[in-house]
């Protein structure tokens, strides 16, 4: 099969450099912004570790704007991505679970978010959300462990290096177990680090 990767995403915004200089704020990488006289105008950015750019303008879309909503953003730690939110003066929800299934997608008052992180900090349980000045809505989502079939079990690779040393971490503690199980310090750490990291990006069995 051909490779179909998704690269772009459309949101509808009513001021164009409004919505430039929130996303930028963010630390979003500008990529584009291109001008045909007053009736196009196309500016593009891409969220820090993304394949996949956001792009806004005039005369790109007739949808309303701020309906664009639910757009995943998926971060390895979910509390300091919500500091950086709030750093930059965004209002962000406190982090929170579901305590029904669909929770995520129906802001406050539905009574189906849970204050807090996802019991056993469940990978995919722990959201935050914000929105932009328009009210289009986004939905920070923590994920430490894919789910099988998610990524190429051979192909393991980090979007940063803040996302590299919070896998190590979490290497390390597993490891710290490791240890314990076994009495003794385990030389060969290097191997048992590299083979759990794998095998949690993948979502396969980890070591013990």
């Amino acid at each position: 099969m051909v490779d179909e990767k998704l690269e772009v995403v459309v949101i509808p915004v009513s001021d164009v450099d409004r919505a430039k200089e929130f996303y930028g704020s963010l630390g979003w990488r500008l990529d584009a912004d291109r001008a045909a006289g007053d009736s196009f105008r196309i500016v593009q950015l891409t969220p820090p570790g993304s394949d996949c750019s956001i792009q806004f303008g005039t005369g790109l879309t007739s949808a309303p704007p701020g309906s664009a909503q639910d757009l995943y953003l998926i971060v390895s730690d979910i509390e300091a991505a919500r500091a950086e939110l709030v750093a930059h003066g965004v209002q962000a929800s406190e982090v929170f679970h579901e305590g029904a299934p669909g929770a995520r997608f129906h802001p406050g008052g539905s009574g189906g978010r849970i204050s807090g992180r996802a019991p056993g900090d469940a990978s995919y349980g722990s959201f935050v959300s914000f929105s932009d000045p328009d009210g289009n809505g986004w939905l920070f989502q923590e994920i430490t462990t894919r789910l099988p079939g998610r990524v190429e079990a051979a192909a393991t690779s980090f979007a940063s290096a803040s996302d590299l040393a919070d896998a190590m971490r979490r290497a390390s503690a597993a490891h710290g177990e490791h240890e314990k199980r076994i009495g003794a310090a385990d030389p060969n750490w290097p191997d048992w680090y590299a083979r759990y990291m794998v095998a949690e990006q993948a979502g396969t069995e980890l070591p013990v």
